[in-house]
């Protein structure tokens, strides 16, 4: 089906695009740590954000010896530790590399992969897009050219209910009955292949776009000049054997599994999966412990989500009720009315020299009813871990203040709404903007 394809890494000086980065890609992973203000910060991939049980027993060591002692949830299913001193490199490597959370040190900023949370959980009848999570990820860690992809390079795998689809990777593959379907970057013309194929596929992706890369610099297919981008799907088609085109718009906004109890298919009703969100993404100590414990006590597994969330599957159906009422104790979101739903922030001062402000608590007081747009507060305009699709955009400004701007479709309308220093409607206004029509 793939005719075989080899890729040279980026340039590391590149010279004349106007996308091209000025320096290398500094991108944290668990062996590159990142200095920030609250100390140094470790990011650990896990692909389709699914952990075993002493996996997450790892995590929760190494935070707890090495760092703040929280599990700091990412926007991409990853979990970030923080607060750790800059020489525990060694050790905290092999606390992780013995849970398996490294099965490659070549490869571990690479592994960039979301999946639908819910895929082969549910009772909606999708297909379990579990076999290309593990595929795609063992095909990264035996590619000597994936190496070469930044720290930032998404894939996303889909089981067909465009949860994923809209998060703006830049490979995308979605199921559709047998087959799959092949995004890249946000081209609406897709390639459909046979779904056995499809980690393979995405693979050959990755490495056509470093092949394309390699003149500009670019880091993300998004980066690569029009002309460049424009052609890459035609670059692709050319190594398949039977791929034809397809017209499959991506999904103008992600939704992310509603916390509660998830109906499991017909013949699994004995048990239901427990959706939890997590607080400004923020595990402390106890709430990690008990989220483990649960998985522990029903199918020893945890699922990470891109939004910040937790998914516990094979939760018994008699006493489901019982282990949410227990999450819920511990402070996690595990139902719709909470006032944190949709509600995100970056790291934000102390954390973070380059913000204006303390996000988070200015998140908490201005905290209100939920409403249909998600918000997400950033400390400066980098606005790290920003959602994808509609959402409600604040901005710490110098001085104090705060801008609001609704996103659509990834751009910003020119009136946002300014609001000054200690003004008290910085909530109604932020409540105003999620409910935008």
């Amino acid at each position: 089906m793939l005719a075989a394809m080899s890729a040279s890494a980026p340039s590391p000086r590149p010279q004349g695009a106007a996308c091209a980065r000025s320096s290398g890609d500094a991108c944290p992973g668990t062996l590159r740590l990142h200095r920030a203000d609250d100390g140094a910060l470790a990011r650990v991939r896990i692909p389709g954000g699914v952990l075993t049980t002493a996996q997450a027993e790892a995590l929760h060591e190494a935070s707890r010896r090495l760092g703040d002692g929280d599990v700091h949830l990412t926007s991409r299913g990853n979990a970030q530790l923080r607060g750790l001193s800059q020489d525990c490199g060694p050790e905290l490597a092999g606390l992780l590399g013995a849970a398996g959370l490294l099965p490659s040190e070549r490869h571990e900023r690479v592994r960039n992969i979301v999946a639908s949370p819910l895929t082969g959980l549910d009772d909606r009848g999708l297909p379990d897009v579990r076999p290309w999570l593990t595929g795609l990820d063992r095909l990264l860690c035996r590619s000597e050219s994936a190496t070469a992809l930044s720290g930032r390079f998404l894939f996303a795998l889909d089981d067909g209910r465009g949860d994923v689809d809209a998060l703006g990777a830049d490979v995308t593959l979605v199921a559709d009955g047998a087959d799959a379907l092949l995004r890249i970057g946000d081209s609406a013309t897709v390639l459909r292949l046979p779904g056995a194929e499809a980690p393979r596929a995405a693979l050959l992706a990755a490495e056509v776009f470093l092949h394309a890369a390699r003149p500009s610099g670019a880091w993300r297919v998004k980066d690569l000049p029009d002309g460049v981008h424009a052609t890459l799907r035609d670059r692709v088609a050319q190594r398949l054997t039977g791929a034809t085109t397809a017209d499959a718009s991506r999904p103008k906004r992600a939704v992310p599994p509603p916390p509660g109890l998830v109906p499991a298919p017909t013949a699994h009703r004995h048990s239901v999966a427990l959706a939890a969100d997590v607080p400004l993404g923020r595990l402390a100590p106890a709430q990690w412990q008990l989220l483990t414990g649960t998985a522990r006590r029903c199918g020893g597994e945890l699922r990470l989500t891109p939004w910040r969330g937790v998914v516990v599957p094979g939760a018994a159906a008699d006493r489901a009720d019982g282990l949410l009422a227990e999450l819920d104790a511990a402070g996690l979101i595990t139902g719709p009315a909470s006032p944190w739903s949709g509600v995100g922030a970056c790291i934000g001062q102390p954390g973070c020299a380059k913000s204006l402000s303390d996000v988070r608590a200015d998140a908490a007081a201005a905290v209100g009813p939920p409403g249909r747009l998600p918000v997400h507060w950033s400390g400066c305009e980098r606005r790290c871990g920003h959602p994808h699709g509609e959402w409600v955009d604040v901005v710490a400004t110098p001085g104090g203040g705060h801008r609001i701007t609704v996103v659509r479709d990834g751009t910003r309308p020119h009136d946002p709404v300014t609001v000054p220093p200690g003004s008290p409607s910085l909530a109604s206004a932020v409540a105003t903007a999620r409910t935008a029509p």
